[in-house]
């Protein structure tokens, strides 16, 4: 059996509260379809905010906007 550690996050899901993140990234990726910029890519995050996303899914998985609410800046 894995570690929870070992298994890979889910790109389509918030590494902090795990619901869909809308990333217009990975839903391009995913299907294939031409996307708009996605919210994210203008949006500088709070270090704090950051620092409470999980190891594996550093640099893996978007926060979604929900989660990113008031700390973003």
């Amino acid at each position: 059996m894995r570690a929870a550690a070992d298994v890979l996050p889910d790109p389509g899901r918030c590494p902090l509260c795990h619901a869909p993140n809308r990333c217009a990234m990975e839903t391009e990726r995913a299907t294939g379809q031409p996307q708009p910029p996605c919210w994210c890519t203008t949006a500088a995050f709070a270090p704090e905010l950051l620092a409470r996303v999980p190891e594996p899914a550093r640099g893996r998985a978007c926060i979604c906007p929900a989660c990113a609410g008031g700390t973003v800046r």
